[in-house]
């Protein structure tokens, strides 16, 4: 019986799907075989010999030591895309109010409140200075077409907005998922360029941290609305204050709010917000319930920070799954061992991705110890499961 750590409170829906496999679920488990995390600090946590893989319900995975976990032979999944309505929806809200003085005018409006039948005629006569642009017509820069990017292109689109896309690493599924009048633009320089709006979905690395920058906010149109529901460090807390404070940019909607960032004009600071809806919370414990659930029981990866997608049907009598680097000759040295045996191989793949790589191998008989031992004292490998 596997067993199964929460780190946090976890959606029902999603411990059903792993309490109808038989697996033991709890927040004390002191040796579990899987943890299923949502926003618990994992970096200082010591993992235990028996934990194979941990699963971020989300799609953030900066709370979890991924560099440590891979080296462990831990595989770390998290759930893209199964909190993208809620996402795309409050970026839908944020346009808006980044467009209009929405929440400006609502205190307002409360902070009259006491003045009885003089209300109606000073909301009239004050109206003005809270106003702002439609975005029909405008021009939307998304930076980032993932599962979340995707859908905020594509609902642009149906707002009657002009939508510039930008994403080097764009894969195939992502791209078919987009509408047709979502432009390309090949450099962020061209969503800079052309944007009334820019919205950020990309995730948070060194390669990411601080895109939106002095150098990125000089190039833009002069009156730019900026939002940002991906990451606070995407954006440099000081730049796009000084930003603000000549108007060049407009107004900043950001979902993560900060000592600076929180009493400022023309900032609006949402409570991370992002995917916090129950649907969210929902979707993204059944997606990663399902993925600890067929790594344990088939050793297929799918939607893993640390690990290339892996996926094959079982075949045969025992399966072989091997995580380790990817150095020229392993999977040779895996066969050699197992025809040694003299145990045929049924099926079998193996996919790398950068300096690591994951091998399943479907015998016709079952494993032995010896492979399992002659596999696991290679320097090379990092974990070896029979399933």
């Amino acid at each position: 019986m596997y067993k199964i750590k929460t780190m946090n409170k976890i959606a029902p829906v999603g411990l059903e799907i792993l309490d109808k496999a038989g697996y033991q679920i709890s927040d004390k488990e002191e040796n579990p075989d899987a943890i299923l995390v949502r926003s618990a600090n994992l970096h200082e946590y010591e993992f235990n010999p028996e934990l194979v893989c941990i699963a971020r319900a989300g799609a953030g995975t900066n709370n979890i030591p991924i560099q440590r976990c891979t080296e462990a032979g831990i595989v770390v999944f998290n759930t893209p895309g199964a909190n993208a309505d809620a996402v795309k929806e409050l970026c839908i809200c944020a346009l808006l109010m980044a467009s209009r003085d929405i929440l400006g005018g609502i205190e307002w409006v409360r902070s009259i409140a006491d003045r009885g039948d003089e209300v109606a005629g000073m909301v009239e006569r004050g109206k003005s200075s809270f106003s702002g642009p439609e975005l029909n017509g405008k021009t939307l820069g998304v930076i980032g077409l993932g599962a979340v990017g995707a859908k905020i292109a594509n609902t642009a689109v149906a707002l009657g907005m002009e939508v510039y896309g930008y994403d080097p690493y764009l894969s195939v599924d992502a791209a078919w998922q987009l509408s047709r009048s979502v432009k390309h633009a090949h450099d962020l320089e061209t969503i800079y360029r052309y944007s009334d709006y820019i919205t950020i979905h990309v995730p948070y690395t060194s390669e990411t941290h601080h895109i939106i920058n002095a150098e990125a906010i000089k190039q833009m149109k002069d009156g730019v609305r900026i939002i940002n529901l991906a990451r606070g460090e995407l954006v440099c807390d000081e730049d796009i204050l000084a930003a603000l404070d000549t108007t060049k940019v407009a107004r900043y909607v950001t979902d993560f709010p900060n000592g600076v960032l929180a009493g400022v004009p023309n900032v609006v600071p949402i409570p991370h917000l992002g995917a916090s809806t129950p649907e969210s919370e929902e979707k993204c414990a059944i997606m990663a319930a399902k993925e600890i659930l067929d790594y344990l029981e088939n050793g297929n990866i799918t939607n893993s920070v640390n690990m290339p997608t892996v996926c094959l049907d079982r075949m045969g009598v025992s399966r072989l799954c091997v995580m380790h680097r990817n150095v020229p000759r392993m999977i040779q040295r895996f066969l050699d061992l197992i025809g040694r045996q003299d145990i045929n191989v049924e099926h079998m793949i193996n996919k790398p991705r950068g300096e690591y790589a994951y091998t399943i191998i479907d015998t016709g008989t079952k494993i032995n110890g010896a492979i399992t031992a002659g596999i696991k004292a290679m320097d090379e490998v990092f974990r070896v499961r029979v399933l």
